[in-house]
């Protein structure tokens, strides 16, 4: 049974990890133990290690040899890495998306919608949030991209590290609410186009949001807006 058991545990340290790093109680630049991690999950070394193995691919933490890892720091850099990545992917999908829907796909997307307004009458970011990248999974997994839902996944991880999300001053709910009702629409209307689009403005104001909060973090003076114009050359429309 342990070669069928494995996987299994090395995704439950995975998302362990994953939700630790969301809730706070893993941070940056702390060394933490792959023995006290086997301890506390109650799970022997080899899926922990492979669990590690695996974050490290996905750019979310640092092995150090014969110490522990590491919770990696999303710098500014990153941000625009990674929202190129999203980009490449998630504005693709969408126009697929819109090729391939199904009839159920506009009851999901209304059901999902209506979970995140319910949360931000809550004032629930944590739920809010959940439901907002339920509703990117589902247009990924639309398009017909399971391996793509996976990557944009790690990737929300890995920006969760410079806050609980980009709701506040800013941007409100209601704004980011209205970033995600003609991505919506373009799907249901069958308008590839007008999809893509709509996902690359949502993406492109969500990435200045980030390196906004991951130079404020940082200590740093700079301008958000023209760092992603600068490292977001060959992503950004135009």
């Amino acid at each position: 049974m342990e070669p069928a058991r494995k996987p299994l545990l090395t995704e439950r340290v995975m998302d362990h990890v994953r939700t630790s790093v969301v809730d706070g109680s893993m941070v940056p630049d702390h060394m933490y133990s792959f023995y006290q991690l086997s301890e506390d999950l109650g799970i022997s070394r080899t899926p922990v290690r492979d669990a590690l193995l695996r974050l490290q691919d996905a750019g979310l933490v640092v092995i150090k040899k014969n110490r522990g890892f590491l919770i990696k720091r999303t710098r500014p850099e990153d941000v625009a890495e990674i929202f190129g990545i999203r980009i490449a992917l998630e504005v693709p999908a969408a126009r697929r998306a819109a090729l391939w829907r199904a009839d159920e796909f506009t009851q999901v997307a209304d059901e999902l919608r209506a979970g995140m307004v319910a949360a931000a009458e809550l004032d629930d970011e944590k739920l809010f949030f959940a439901y907002d990248q339920r509703l990117h999974g589902l247009i990924l997994d639309t398009a017909l991209m399971g391996r793509g839902r996976t990557v944009i996944d790690n990737l929300r991880t890995n920006t969760r590290l410079l806050g609980a999300s980009t709701a506040g001053d800013a941007r409100d709910y209601s704004s980011i609410l209205t970033e995600h009702d003609p991505i919506i629409g373009a799907v249901v209307a069958g308008d590839p186009a007008g999809a893509g689009e709509a996902m690359r403005a949502h993406l492109e104001t969500t990435a200045v949001l980030l390196i906004e909060q991951a130079l404020h973090r940082a200590g740093e003076d700079g301008d958000p807006q023209g760092l992603w114009a600068a490292l977001g050359t060959g992503f950004i429309a135009g």
